[in-house]
């Protein structure tokens, strides 16, 4: 049989001399890389990608050409005939069949996949995904079940990887074949101790010589074996892999010690006999997690500690073969005399041992980062940032990720919704590594092919790409949603760009809404009449003063100092429209026009006279639930009474209403019934109530709209509307109907519930207007028949009520910010019983490759222009559409990049959807116009941080004042800019208004002295004008009387 070559000291240094070399070549080649050694941690000191800058959340772009796609299996997991044709006991036959595995099935692995006598159907499985590369594993058992192959090897074996090899090459598949995937032979852990023992390690020399002289002339790509950190910690440490050996950090460190030496004895052997023939490449794969330091914690000491939690697992293997051939100093700082030390002679053995890095990335490794080697720091799954450590670490070598996923439960099936989007995860950060930070990845490996044994939890979850029914004997595969998106991203070669990346250019129309949105504004200052100490505490707040109260006094507009800095602050923002919320239990305590609050009324007269003196337009909210408001927003007495439950708040809601037309309707052109109905029904808890309480609330805008039609149109020309929240709704699998299912109907519980009665269906016939949507009703009814209930919860419209809806609507209002991935709940009577779903049966998700706010708000774009689109295909697109809401929390105090990143795209969006579908788009308002404590939604501070403006308004102006994104030559249809020309000096004078009266001052005040000092000259010099003249007139009387020469004393 073969045996390795024997190296003198010569021939060691000149192979080291060649690497070195060979590293110099490709430092030299590769520009852009960063060849120097051990800088790892600096990739903690730098600035993580800024997600609101293009392609760092999620890249659009393709792979580079000739990138090895592919898919991956292991032996012990798929194969299963553990004893058929000879094979030999593994350490995971006998682990599985006692005691020792715990709860594991004794019988569970037996026949796994059955992929030993399956092999065909795995290759047409490769077929169906379109890959160019399938990695497997050979079966050290199998092929010897002594273990020794100095021996005859087992020939049915031979010929079985010989057929799979053979096949792969015909399709035009690259075989890249692993020696040892955990499997080792029993016989040798019983006879030597397994790897605890040197002689393994020359055994293992012994095998992978003759795996590479038997197939080693059609295979390209070796790995020695497949993380073998979990053979040292899981296996021999704490037991639970096979062997399921206890043993501790000691064992561990040993079985390690020998695992990287029988790497470095397997790719010398190859290296030594058989690269120059076969000219193949040899590596083994290494697991790793990944950590971010924790917030709040100093950047060196953290990255530090981010550093040693990398080196405690990757680094352990990595560093002596992609390194300088010992471990890292931090392990043997740690460890001391427990890490066993390699010789000077082993350290240039075992260093540069490896012609490309093979990483595994996926749950094994991070479940035991989150427990054991975290070092307090917080544990993610971003593998860009990983390519990017092992870049800097290692001098970017050339990578592979030989096992790239995640899991689902077994009760998954074969719709593994979930998968789709964390596959689109790490393919894309594995893009991104490539084309923005340099990295050499060549190949991906989806993990797994099909279902198997997942080793310490059974079956209990999945990995692979292709469904195995376990309980039945044929094993038939069938793709997964995960088989079905990876064939995508293989066939497109990544994510080619789409119509949402193409910018257009255009305006908006003349008569555009560019509004902001604040909540309510309402000042105590002359209805309350507590007196106030002010900055006691030196914080800028108020205390009141206990036991004293001042007379109030009828309040005037001017006294409201602020309304004037309130819509200052607006005025500033070159918006033309002002969107803010009355309070109805303020302005109608007890609920009826029993005790009006007419300082209240006067205050809100007081905002829209002011806004009209500004020549800016009010869109006032009516009624503004919000759950943080004691009673829903409602006057205490009609909560009481049951609220929305109860019709006599459908005629309340109106009597209200009827008195905002009359007291500000003359000022108001834009109203608004009740903001977002569609949330508040969501605080009742039961299907019935939730659907009552919509119903009333439809009932009472009806109501409203057609008592300013009848009462008030005519003289003051206003529009109303209701404002619901509209989110759109992607299906989450888009390769399942009952998705696309499911996201239509939950558009149609939305705002279909709501729109439908009120403007009808475009398909709709005149006199059918006026009910809730027939899809909504039928799957109620069906619903209520599966669950054995008496019937749908869905109230019914009286004919009279039919006729009041129809058309009470004069323009649609949305509040948009995000999308949502929905997907179907499946439902069962029991299942109902214990927690009742949401009626329509609907699971909201996330798609992780969106960028997303603090408050965990994903931005998607996108989804704005789907949203108006849908609403204006089902609907008459002639009816207007108004944004009246929209908008992201971004902490930044000043420098809010996320919120400028939201506007400009949300509003290239908006204009996509007039200038490209066709929607009848008339505004667009930002939500809000000023944060009330800490940095969070405001285009202002707030006004405890001195209302300062932030950076995206400047984004605002710039897009209002193009009214859009016009081209350079293109021309303005309407004069709008002009009529809203910002006026700059304006702008300048209210952002320095201190400095100007502090400047006013001055100016005066040198005034007044300059005309002081000219009043004090002019004034002396007519003093000495004056005296002049006298002394003249004197001389004159005096020759006229004669001079008097006699000496003193004497009379004439």
């Amino acid at each position: 049989m073969f045996h390795s070559a024997r190296f003198d000291h010569f021939s060691l240094f000149f192979t080291h001399i060649m690497d070195l070399l060979s590293v110099i070549k490709e430092c030299i080649i590769f520009k852009r890389a960063t060849c120097s050694l051990g800088k790892g941690r600096d990739i903690w000191q730098q600035p993580k990608p800024d997600p609101t800058l293009k392609g760092q959340s999620f890249l659009h772009d393709t792979f580079p050409l000739g990138f090895l796609w592919g898919s991956g299996t292991s032996a012990f997991q798929t194969e299963g005939a553990w004893n058929q044709n000879g094979k030999g006991a593994s350490i995971w036959d006998s682990f599985t069949h006692s005691s020792v595995s715990g709860s594991l099935d004794r019988e569970a692995a037996n026949v796994a996949s059955d992929s030993y006598n399956r092999w065909e159907e795995d290759v047409k499985a490769l077929e169906y995904l379109g890959v160019r590369s399938y990695s497997f594993s050979l079966s050290w058992p199998r092929l010897f079940p002594d273990g020794n192959a100095r021996g005859q090897p087992n020939t049915a074996t031979v010929k079985h990887y010989s057929y799979l090899i053979e096949r792969l090459l015909e399709k035009k598949i690259e075989p890249i074949v692993t020696l040892h995937h955990w499997d080792l032979p029993q016989v040798l852990q019983e006879d030597y101790g397994g790897w605890k023992n040197e002689t393994v390690v020359e055994l293992f020399e012994e095998y992978a010589t003759f795996c590479f002289h038997t197939f080693g002339s059609r295979v390209r790509y070796w790995l020695t074996m497949h993380n073998p950190y979990l053979v040292a910690v899981q296996g021999y440490g704490t037991g639970v892999h096979a062997p399921g050996e206890k043993g501790g950090p000691a064992t561990s460190l040993t079985v390690a010690h020998n695992l990287i030496k029988a790497h470095a004895k397997a790719w010398h052997a190859y290296n030594a006999n058989f690269r120059t023939t076969q000219k193949g490449k040899v590596s083994i794969v290494l697991g790793s997690h990944w950590v971010e330091p924790q917030r709040g914690k100093a950047i060196d000491a953290s990255a530090e500690l981010c550093q040693e939690s990398i080196e405690a697992a990757l680094g352990w293997f990595a560093s002596p073969i992609f390194g300088d051939g010992d471990y890292p100093v931090s392990l043997k700082t740690k460890l001391g005399a427990l890490l066993p030390a390699f010789t000077p002679e082993e350290k240039l053995w075992v260093q540069k041992t490896a012609d490309f890095f093979a990483l595994s990335f996926g749950p094994n490794n991070l479940r035991l980062g989150q427990s054991v080697i975290s070092y307090g720091q917080t544990v993610t799954p971003d593998l860009r940032r990983l390519l990017g450590w092992i870049k800097l670490e290692y001098g970017n070598p050339s990578v592979l990720v030989a096992e790239g996923g995640w899991f689902s439960e077994a009760t998954v099936g074969k719709e593994d919704t979930v998968g789709i989007y964390l596959m689109k995860s790490f393919i894309n950060q594995v893009l991104r590594a490539i084309n923005l930070d340099g990295v050499r990845v060549f190949g991906y490996m989806a993990w797994s092919l099909v279902d198997g044994f997942e080793w310490n939890y059974g079956y209990s979850i999945r990995r692979g790409l292709f469904y195995v029914d376990f309980s039945q004997p044929n094993r038939t595969r069938s793709p997964k949603s995960t088989a079905q998106y990876y064939r995508e991203i293989v066939n497109d070669n990544g994510f080619p760009s789409d119509e949402t990346s193409q910018e257009v250019k255009g305006y908006f129309p003349c008569n555009f809404h560019w509004g902001i949105v604040n909540f309510y504004p309402f000042s105590p200052q002359f209805t309350d009449p507590h007196l106030y100490s002010w900055n006691l505490t030196g914080d800028g707040s108020l205390h009141q003063v206990p036991g004293v109260k001042l007379q109030t006094r009828r309040a005037q507009c001017t006294d409201y100092l602020a309304i004037r800095d309130h819509l200052n602050l607006l005025e500033s923002t070159r918006a033309s429209h002002y969107r803010f919320a009355l309070n109805w239990s303020l302005i109608l305590p007890q609920g009826d026009l029993s005790n009006v609050n007419t300082e209240a009324l006067r205050y809100y007269r007081c905002i829209v006279t002011e806004l009209k003196k500004r020549d800016l337009e009010a869109l006032v909210v009516i009624y503004y639930p919000t759950h943080r408001s004691p009673n829903l927003g409602l006057p205490v007495p009609l909560h009481a009474s049951g609220g929305w439950l109860n019709y006599s708040t459908v005629n309340a809601f109106q009597e209200y209403a009827a008195l905002c037309y009359q007291e500000l309707g003359p000022w108001v052109q834009n109203w608004i019934t009740i903001n977002e109905p569609n949330r508040l029904v969501d605080v009742y808890s039961s299907g019935e109530d939730k659907h009552l309480a919509a119903h009333n609330l439809l009932l009472a805008h009806a109501k409203a709209w057609r008592l300013y039609e009848k009462e008030h149109y005519s003289q003051q020309q206003g529009l109303v509307s209701l404002a619901l929240h509209a989110d759109w709704a992607k299906p989450a699998n888009p390769f399942l109907e009952s998705h696309t299912v499911a996201a239509e109907r939950f558009l149609l519980f939305e705002l279909g519930r709501f729109l439908d009665p009120l403007l009808g269906t475009r398909r709709e016939e005149k006199h059918n207007m006026g009910d809730y949507p027939q899809e909504m009703r039928t799957y109620l009814e069906e619903r209520a028949r599966v669950m054995g209930l008496p019937g749908s919860p869905l109230p019914n419209f009286t004919e009279t009520e039919r006729e009041e809806l129809r058309g009470a609507l004069s323009f649609i209002a949305l509040n948009h910010f995000t999308t949502r991935l929905v997907s179907p709940r499946s439902h069962t009577q029991d299942s109902f019983q214990q927690k009742p779903p949401p009626d329509h049966d609907c699971l909201i998700l996330s798609d992780p490759t969106w960028p997303s706010s603090s408050l965990r708000q994903a931005i998607v774009p996108w989804g704005l222009r789907k949203m108006l689109k849908w609403v204006s295909q089902r609907y008459d697109g002639a009816i207007p559409i108004i944004v009246t809401g929209s908008g992201i929390d971004d902490q930044a105090p000043v420098e809010d990049k996320l919120r400028q990143h939201y506007l400009r795209s949300y509003l290239q969006e908006a204009l996509k959807a007039y200038h490209l579908d066709g929607v009848n788009l008339h505004g667009f308002y930002v939500w809000k116009l000023q944060d009330r404590h800490v940095p969070q939604y405001g285009l202002f501070t707030s006004a405890q941080h001195q209302s300062k403006a932030k950076a995206s308004i400047n984004v605002y102006r710039e897009i209002i004042a193009l009214s859009g994104s016009p081209n350079n030559d293109s021309v303005q249809p309407c004069r709008f800019s002009e009529l809203h020309e910002p006026c700059s000096i304006c702008a300048w004078m209210f952002t320095n208004k201190a400095m100007l009266v502090f400047g006013g001052c001055l100016l005066i005040t040198a005034a007044m002295l300059a005309a002081l000092v000219v009043f004090v000259i002019v004034t002396k010099r007519n003093q000495r004008h004056g005296r002049g003249k006298a002394k003249v007139g004197l001389s004159r009387r005096r020759r006229k009387e004669g001079v008097c020469l006699c000496p003193p004393g004497v009379k004439r």
